[in-house]
Parts: structure tokens; C-alpha cells; sequence
């Protein structure tokens, strides 16, 4: 069954590469959806995937890399739109 979710995530996430690394981890975990900046600082994410594999993309997200702080993720259930890819949305 596919989840779709709302994650806005907070720490150090913009001007460090986390939408691109949001993005790898997406492919890498085969969720769909997209990744943008927020004007706050924040990181908003629109996820779709198996429960699983949104489980195993949004650990890989807290762990983040050398650049990336990840500090707090809140998501919230969103209606399934239906994404063929994820992108970044500028």
C-alpha cells in the first residue's frame, strides 16, 4: 500500500546539498514526489512510497551526511498525487 506524506524538516538543510541528497536517498529508496526550500529555512518534501521503503528514506534523511544537520522532521498524511519521479522544485 502506498503512503503519501508532508515532511518539513528543520536543522541544517538549506545550502548544504540536502534537496540533492533528498533526492539520491528518494531514488535510491524508490519514492516518488518532490523536495523544495521554504523561505523559514526549512526543507518541505512531498513522499510516495510503500511504508517500508518511506520508513528506510526518511531514517536515511535523519542521518543525513557530513553537510547535513537534520534537527526535526514533521510530517503529516497528504493525499496521493500520483508522482512518476522526484524532483526538485526550485
Amino acid at each position: 500500500m502506498t503512503i503519501a506524506k508532508r515532511l518539513i524538516v528543520s536543522g541544517r538543510v538549506q545550502g548544504v546539498g540536502f534537496r540533492y541528497f533528498t533526492q539520491s536517498t528518494a531514488l535510491a529508496y524508490k519514492v516518488k514526489g518532490w523536495v523544495r526550500n521554504l523561505s523559514d529555512g526549512t526543507v518541505e518534501i512531498h513522499a510516495e512510497a510503500e511504508e517500508n521503503q518511506y520508513e528506510s528514506f526518511k531514517q536515511a534523511l535523519r542521518d543525513g551526511n557530513r553537510f547535513v544537520g537534520v534537527e526535526r522532521i514533521d510530517e503529516t498524511e497528504v493525499m496521493e498525487a500520483g508522482h512518476r519521479k522526484f524532483d526538485i522544485r526550485y
